[in-house]
């Protein structure tokens, strides 16, 4: 493609019957301006109006069409449909179901690799500055997004690095991943960046009649595969014949809850040099590097003593609280706290050769004052996307570590949260960032805090 040159992104028809104050469809010819959190850029209208452009980038000019919004709203949310003057880090989509209107797995299909990696580092910067105040340098981080082992491919080349698939199921029952901020199927043949394990069981070649959505994952380090299927209301399970020995489980319409059908309750995952149960379906990082990656991150920056004793929060399945257990020894002592009641059992499980650990079951807010700790040396925490908040962040200050490492998989509320740390006496020492969502806009930190008042 040539600057100057326009092309046409989506030729799918203007949304018919919207209200008559909705701008939906409607078209701008603008400038994008920068990347922001989400997975778009933001552009301006001639008469000033913003919007939030997905599928294009920094710096180009495009005709951006609008998908949500109307008269009166504070943004447009809008695709860009045709690039009339695009970025020299645009490339083709690999991907045959990325771009307006279908699916919306992935962001930036459309960026070379290093690019994307550029983008989620800006946002990053922009996150810290905004909602914590501070510069990369004041944050300890060198500004650069590490791609994970393996993943630093050419343009044009895809990671398949998605060990976990939640796929869709259309009415008809075929195989599909849901449209960007829709609950409409964009059917599918192939997921380009599914696990090599979850794209041999052969999902997308299968009717799925009566499901609602069919999961799969595929553990790192051992041949484990497992299906969970949602059905309809009503609708009886298919009788599951795929081309890849696999563990059926089902939900339950009633309750919510998971249960097995046929095969084991849960996989087997290998990371630091152990294996972990994690059953029903549970939190593990999806990259296959990534619990590795997080632990050396974790380890590196804490450098556990023998005899130290440390909190695990939202520990999960304990990936954090047995590397800590390595470390401290006979002498030292781990706690570890998670929500989830089978990721506590798991955990259990996985940390019974450690007498030193103890995982305890419930929100960290309301578990760690009942425990009666008032003084701590280390402590990891790895909380869901909408961050710790101020009141745990607090409680965590007033316990004296000496470090504290914090996982984030959303820069805003890291940011958010080093905010309280700052105001409770914490600074970043080091600030790491991780490409474990390749061609989406997800990205991994780990923040290494220290007291403010002296050095370690």
């Amino acid at each position: 493609m040539s600057p100057g040159t326009p092309f046409d992104l989506w030729s799918h028809p203007t949304m018919q019957n919207a209200p008559e104050s909705s701008l939906v469809g409607q078209e701008y010819e603008v400038e994008v301006g920068p990347v922001a959190h989400g997975g778009h850029c933001i552009a301006r209208t001639e008469e000033g109006r913003v919007l939030f452009v997905r599928h294009t980038l920094p710096g180009e000019k495009v005709v951006a069409r609008v998908t949500e919004g109307e008269e009166g709203s504070r943004f447009l949310r809008a695709d860009a449909v045709r690039v009339l003057e695009p970025s020299k880090d645009r490339v083709e989509a690999p991907c045959p179901y990325a771009g307006p209107g279908k699916c919306g797995g992935c962001d930036w299909q459309h960026a070379k690799p290093g690019a994307q990696r550029r983008l989620k580092g800006e946002v990053i910067a922009e996150q810290l500055q905004r909602l914590a105040g501070l510069t990369p340098e004041e944050a300890g981080w060198d500004g650069t997004v590490m791609p994970a082992e393996g993943d630093k491919l050419p343009p044009g080349q895809v990671p398949q690095w998605r060990t976990r698939v939640q796929y869709a199921i259309d009415d008809a029952g075929h195989v599909g991943l849901r449209r960007h901020r829709s609950h409409e199927v964009e059917p599918i043949e192939h997921c380009m960046i599914a696990a090599k394990g979850v794209s041999e069981l052969g999902i997308e070649e299968r009717l799925w009649e009566g499901m609602a959505t069919v999961e799969a994952i595929a553990a790192s380090g051992s041949g484990d595969r497992q299906v969970i299927l949602t059905p309809r209301p009503g609708a009886r399970l298919p009788l599951v014949e795929l081309d890849k020995p696999v563990s059926v489980l089902r939900v339950d319409e009633k309750d919510g809850g998971v249960h097995r059908v046929h095969g084991r309750a849960f996989v087997r995952e290998r990371a630091d040099e152990r294996t972990h149960r994690v059953g029903n379906g549970g939190f593990w990082q999806v990259h296959p590097q990534a619990a590795d990656t997080l632990m050396r991150a974790v380890m590196q920056g804490l450098l556990p003593r023998k005899g130290d004793m440390a909190l695990d929060l939202y520990c999960g399945v304990g990936l954090f609280a047995g590397a800590l257990a390595d470390r401290v020894g006979d002498k030292g002592a781990v706690l570890g706290i998670e929500t989830s009641k089978r990721a506590v059992e798991d955990a259990r499980h996985n940390l019974q050769q450690f007498d030193r650990v103890r995982v305890e079951h419930g929100k960290v807010e309301a578990v760690l004052p009942r425990t009666g700790i008032d003084s701590v040396d280390l402590i990891v925490l790895d909380p869901p996307r909408a961050g710790a908040g101020k009141q745990t962040v607090r409680h965590l200050a007033g316990l004296g570590a000496r470090r504290i490492a914090y996982v984030a998989c959303d820069p805003a509320a890291l940011a958010r949260d080093l905010a309280y740390f700052a105001e409770a006496g914490y600074k970043p020492r080091t600030l790491r960032a991780f490409d474990l969502f390749p061609m989406t806009h997800h990205v991994e930190c780990v923040a290494i805090l220290e007291p403010a008042a002296k050095g370690v």
